[in-house]
């Protein structure tokens, strides 16, 4: 690959940029968020929360509060 581009016999779930912490899940958090329509908020509350155990730890569950935080001041 001269270019520097992916293989695109791959699809874009099948392959993922910096790590496999989430190809390692039964379902990806992107499928999940994407099937139900969630927002950017409720997304990354998801993502990070699933991902916690495999990647970031405390951090990731703080960044998930973050979220849900900044949803419910939109809400209110």
């Amino acid at each position: 690959m001269e270019s520097g581009l992916v293989s695109e016999s791959l699809t874009p779930l099948e392959r993922q940029v910096g790590g496999d912490h989430y190809k390692k899940m039964g379902i990806q958090p992107i499928e999940y968020i994407l099937s139900n329509n969630l927002g950017f908020c409720e997304g990354n509350a998801i993502k990070y929360i699933t991902r916690y155990g495999q990647k970031g730890g405390k951090q990731d569950i703080q960044k998930a509060i973050h979220y849900l935080e900044i949803l419910l001041q939109v809400l209110e």
